[in-house]
């Protein structure tokens, strides 16, 4: 489905990136598996080349402009080309109203879940028209579409990254690339395992009409779709992988 392609996925070390990373190599795409945490990413490179695929591991953080440039740099460095990114990393943030909300973990979720998105996409967007066009997915939320209390950061940033994602997507339409954006409701990640109680896994889980979380692999598929041809008329939109979570 997609030999002879260059796959970029940013927080590819666990949980949604990493799926997406197995699952574009699976399908024959060479794999850039990018992250901050080196242990975790250098694992997906080792257990993509364990089953016969081709990866390589840069580190980069994407709350810097300078540090998504050498990404794409390396990463043209080390195939030649790009063709195919997933634009994933992100995190939660604090959680507090509005009017008591730390300003410095603000700065800090916006720079990493909605810069980290444009510069990505400012430093891609070049290689991969030189390289004849290609597929970018940005990673939303099912919190770019509607709120929550207490994560104003991570909803402003969410709803920006589906607003941009739309943007990019009719100025590059007539240039091969298309653009996308994907909004998962509640995954059972690590982060979420790992942090919850029985109680909170509960509620959770009731908040899905399908009566449990997301797995990453399930997120994944649907954006191994958007990122090949069988998706070639796909641009512009927002595809939701929710349980039911926004039909209520």
């Amino acid at each position: 489905m997609l030999n002879d392609k260059v796959a970029l996925v940013t927080g590819a070390g666990s949980g949604i990136g990493k799926q997406i990373a197995l699952k574009y190599a699976a399908a024959g795409a060479k794999v850039i598996v990018s992250d901050i945490a080196d242990k975790g990413a250098l694992a997906v490179v080792d257990e993509i080349k364990a089953n016969g695929g081709d990866a390589f591991f840069i580190k980069a953080d994407t709350s810097k402009p300078e540090e998504n440039e050498a990404l794409v740099a390396q990463t043209l460095q080390q195939y030649g080309a790009l063709h195919i990114t997933c634009n994933n990393a992100g995190i939660g943030g604090p959680l507090a109203h509005v009017g008591d909300y730390p300003v410095d973990g603000w700065e800090k979720v916006i720079a990493i879940n909605l810069s980290g998105v444009f510069y990505g996409m400012r430093y891609q967007i070049p290689a991969i028209l030189k390289s004849g066009g290609g597929s970018i997915i940005n990673m939303a939320s099912i919190l770019g579409q509607v709120g929550t209390k207490n994560s104003a950061a991570y909803v402003a940033a969410k709803h920006g990254v589906v607003g941009l994602t739309k943007t990019a997507a009719l100025e590059y339409a007539q240039q091969n690339i298309r653009i996308n954006s994907v909004g998962p409701g509640y995954i059972e990640t690590p982060l979420v395992k790992d942090n919850l109680d029985q109680a909170a896994y509960d509620a959770l889980t009731g908040l899905h009409p399908i009566g449990r979380l997301g797995q990453p692999e399930e997120v994944a598929e649907l954006v191994l779709w958007l990122s090949s041809d069988k998706a070639s008329f796909v641009t512009g939109s927002y595809y939701n992988v929710d349980g039911g979570y926004l039909a209520q």
